[in-house]
């Protein structure tokens, strides 16, 4: 079975669109290692593991998940960084079918922001809640939704902002082709069966690009 360290070396490769070839080679290993480290739970030495790092593009700490607990952002700025708006077509794109994201709304006792799983099914950002969670009270409001992403090695990253009027689904066969797309169930677990869908009415995003990075 993988350790963690094997699934976070297998997730970002995959994020960076490389073979377990390449990265062997990056690294100055064989594939079967690569192969090995992904799928045992290995304790590779800590030469081999700065080598890794680098060849995908990240630090020690990330892979040893030493930084999982850490508030994203902590490195410095990179060098002459670029602050790009992104244009709708790349914002969906971006916010893909599936993930991690989180909604902001008011409440009687003022602002709130949580995470929540969410799906994305024609213009609309869903997400699964209960009734009796904070999630829920977005219902027939005009919420902000907000999902990101942060490259810490390279201090490079993107956000996109959905804001739109949140309402219930009730229709069964929506509820079904959601719970379909939603790939896994919410994690934060328990009894999670209503479904509040954003139908977005204003979608903005922005890029920090840094020219010297890897794409």
């Amino acid at each position: 079975m993988p350790g963690d360290l094997g699934r976070r070396v297998a997730a970002r490769r995959r994020q960076l669109g490389l073979s377990r070839d390449e990265v062997a080679h990056r690294a100055g290993t064989a594939p079967g290692y690569i192969s090995y480290v992904e799928e045992q739970s290995a304790t590779p030495g800590i030469g081999f593991l700065l080598r890794l790092a680098h060849a995908l593009g990240t630090s020690l700490e990330e892979l040893s998940g030493t930084t999982v607990d850490l508030p994203p952002g902590t490195g410095r700025a990179a060098y002459h960084p670029e602050l790009l708006e992104l244009d709708s077509e790349e914002c969906w794109a971006l916010l893909s079918t599936h993930g991690v994201g989180r909604v902001a709304m008011a409440t009687d006792e003022g602002p709130a922001i949580v995470p929540v799983n969410y799906v994305v099914n024609d213009g609309n950002v869903a997400f699964r809640t209960a009734d009796d969670a904070l999630p829920a009270r977005a219902r027939d409001h005009e919420v902000a939704f907000e999902v990101d992403r942060i490259d810490e090695a390279f201090s490079r990253g993107w956000s996109v902002l959905v804001v739109g009027s949140a309402r219930e689904v009730t229709d069964p066969a929506i509820r079904r082709e959601l719970t379909q797309r939603a790939h896994t169930e919410p994690w934060a677990g328990g009894e999670r069966h209503l479904w509040i869908s954003v139908r977005a009415s204003r979608v903005t995003g922005r890029r920090i690009f840094v020219r010297d990075a890897p794409a």
